[in-house]
């Protein structure tokens, strides 16, 4: 049972999910032990699974930076390095609705309230806590949930973003209101 949750996993899983066509449905749960040196193999994993299915349309260097974010946060701060937590990971992505992740850890929790703000004077040399901020940066929406213990991330398909802004262009176009001087167009948002 022990190397389910190690590195074997990721070969058992890669060989039985490498056949997803490029843009098919993906669905993916799975645990691994809170160690350090599984972060890069199981995101790099993870991250082809995402690619191939073409959910995010070149927007997964941003998926990859708060997965990484969310499975190292998960691993060091919630479950402390104990290698007997596990971490859940679950992973949807679908062509036109993007990608949704769930981490969850073994943890006690935190209020993401009260971590201090990275862009504060005081917190600007802190060798850490960036991370949530670099996640709510990267992706559409971030959430916490279960009082800490779980992070849910979701990036737009990039064809959905596009329809997004091309809808919010045209509805700035038309509410556009008079020019309060020469050159300068005022534009009502809303």
């Amino acid at each position: 049972m022990q190397k389910w949750f190690g590195w074997a996993i990721f070969k058992s899983l890669q060989s039985a999910l490498d056949k997803p066509s490029s843009g098919a449905p993906l669905e993916v749960h799975t645990w691994l032990r809170s160690e350090i040196g599984l972060i890069s193999p199981f995101v790099d994993w993870l991250m082809s699974l995402i690619a191939r299915s073409r959910c995010v349309g070149g927007k997964e260097e941003f998926v990859e930076l708060a997965l990484r974010e969310a499975v190292s946060n998960a691993i060091l701060h919630g479950n402390r390095l104990d290698a007997r937590k596990l971490v859940h990971v679950r992973c949807c992505c679908e062509g036109a609705k993007g990608v949704f992740i769930v981490v969850r850890d073994q943890g006690h929790g935190f209020d993401p309230d009260a971590v201090p703000n990275p862009l504060a004077v005081e917190n600007l040399e802190a060798e850490n806590g960036r991370g949530i901020h670099l996640m709510k940066l990267a992706m559409d929406e971030v959430s916490f949930e279960r009082g800490g213990t779980e992070v849910h991330i979701r990036k737009q398909s990039g064809t959905e973003q596009m329809a997004l802004a091309q809808r919010s262009h045209k509805r700035i176009v038309r509410r556009s209101v008079r020019r309060p001087w020469p050159g300068v167009r005022a534009v009502e948002l809303g």
